[in-house]
């Protein structure tokens, strides 16, 4: 993304369950700092209960680098990579970075990268994870999704 400032490159953690983006990080660089601190973002979203959790992510250097791994032992959280080359190892990270693009950035200029870094944290809290409608949640926002099937699972085993 480009503000009058620069490039802002955006980081993000997706629940593939439901599409929730549980954490992101924003920065001048798309390295190491910027995924640790979406990976530091996710794990408190959900309380720190993110043991034992998948994440999977593309080859780049800043997934393969030791702070990153150093990052996902302190929360006990699992590697995966993709295969080189592949992008449809990881369609949904793809996806949901078009439909912020689509639906948000390429509809706006920002002046700065602090102006644009607040619009586009606002429209993933606000909007995208709250209201924003997906097939694979039937039709609920991604919070909504969870709800619901936290709801139907605590019927069950009442």
């Amino acid at each position: 993304m480009w503000g009058h400032d620069g490039k802002l490159y955006l980081a993000t953690v997706i629940d593939l369950y439901s599409r929730r983006i549980l954490g992101y990080a924003m920065g001048e660089r798309h390295d190491a700092g910027l995924v640790v601190a979406a990976l530091d973002m996710a794990a408190v979203t959900r309380g720190g209960h993110v043991a034992a959790v998948i994440f999977h992510s593309d080859c780049g250097s800043e997934y393969a680098s030791a702070d990153f791994a150093r990052a996902c032992a302190r929360w006990r959280v699992r590697q995966s990579m993709g295969r080189v080359g592949s992008c449809f190892d990881n369609a949904v990270a793809e996806a949901t970075f078009s439909t912020i693009k689509v639906e948000y950035v390429h509809r706006r200029q920002f002046r700065t990268r602090a102006e644009a870094r607040i619009n586009i944290a606002t429209w993933i809290t606000d909007f995208y994870d709250r209201r924003r409608r997906h097939s694979v949640c039937d039709g609920l926002s991604p919070i909504n999704y969870e709800r619901s099937t936290a709801r139907a699972l605590k019927a069950q085993t009442a």
